[in-house]
């Protein structure tokens, strides 16, 4: 199979034909059509994630949707010919899906949605799962929750925005003034990011502050959102590095989560639930309720590297995806 390798971080992948890699009895061989991409993608390709621990020479490629060919005599809930989608790779050692053919733990797919393309399908994994882990897995959220999105038009706040109005949550979301439209039109109210925190909660919260909040951001965000949740409220962050200071979420009796969506990949824990996941996502996307952003420009795996690009220079303008 045609596979594009990774062999010296920074380095343009290199286009190259390898075996196609044989299945484990509870793995299915899945016919690679599209692959997300993904800015932690090019912090591997540059061996700036030493969490993601990915020995070279690799495949990267977090994200896939295909067609499975095989499936391992363990494997009850798919068979040839089934479209799935799913985070299946691209760390830990795990090849990746920027090639032709990839063997995948059956346990982290679903069935992909039937109305997304396979472009569309590759471009929701990492974000659905990371957004579903804050909100839903740690966050609790709930119908009528106040819900504060940080980095609403990220690929993880874009989605985050979706899940927590289809779970009946008020949505509100931070971004610069050029990404209103993008906010207001997934159907979140828009909070320009330079305003103060005691503004938007004044205003947004009565000063009561928000029941749920999610911070994509990381940094100073991050001390923000300990100020903008409520009294017993909850936030989560998928980017928690740094050093914060928690006494005004003590002073609030407030909650806070970590999220690490590559934990079950690394560790081989808890890899079901991301299937799972997935096919919630699969549910909310056939009822019109999950749709993701897509950069309408075009990649294969002969110019990937012009992707990573666009997403170091923060260029992209919705989730770039590579077909295969």
């Amino acid at each position: 199979m045609r596979a594009a390798v990774l062999e010296t971080h920074n380095a343009p992948l290199r286009l190259s034909t390898i075996s196609t890699p044989e299945i484990g009895p509870r793995e299915v061989l899945v016919r690679v059509r599209a692959s997300g991409v993904n800015p932690l993608d090019t912090k591997i390709h540059a061996g700036a994630a030493p969490h993601a621990r990915h020995p070279l020479p690799a495949i990267l490629g977090i994200d896939l949707a295909g067609v499975v060919e095989q499936a391992g005599h363990e494997v009850k809930q798919f068979k040839p010919g089934d479209e799935v989608y799913g985070m299946a790779g691209g760390v830990g050692g795990i090849q990746g899906s920027l090639a032709e053919f990839a063997a995948v733990d059956a346990d982290l797919l679903a069935v992909k949605p039937v109305n997304l393309s396979m472009r569309e399908a590759a471009a929701l994994p990492l974000v659905v799962i990371t957004a579903w882990e804050g909100l839903i897995d740690r966050a609790a959220l709930k119908a009528g929750h106040k819900a504060l999105i940080h980095g609403g038009a990220g690929g993880v706040g874009h989605v985050a925005i979706q899940i927590a109005r289809a779970f009946g949550a008020e949505v509100f979301a931070t971004g610069s003034a050029s990404q209103r439209a993008a906010i207001e039109s997934l159907g979140a109210v828009f909070i320009d990011r330079d305003s103060s925190v005691e503004a938007y909660v004044a205003q947004h919260t009565r000063g009561r502050g928000f029941d749920v909040v999610y911070d994509t951001v990381g940094g100073k965000v991050l001390d923000a959102s300990f100020e903008a949740v409520r009294r017993f409220g909850h936030v989560a962050s998928a980017l928690g590095w740094g050093t914060h200071a928690l006494a005004p979420l003590s002073f609030r009796a407030a909650t806070y989560s970590g999220v690490f969506t590559l934990l079950p990949l690394l560790s081989g824990e808890g890899r079901a639930h991301h299937g799972q996941i997935m096919m919630e996502a699969t549910r909310l996307a056939e009822a019109g309720k999950l749709v993701p952003l897509l950069d309408s420009r075009r990649f294969t795996v002969e110019n990937v590297d012009g992707a990573y690009a666009l997403i170091r220079d923060r260029a992209a303008k919705g989730k770039l995806v590579v077909d295969v």
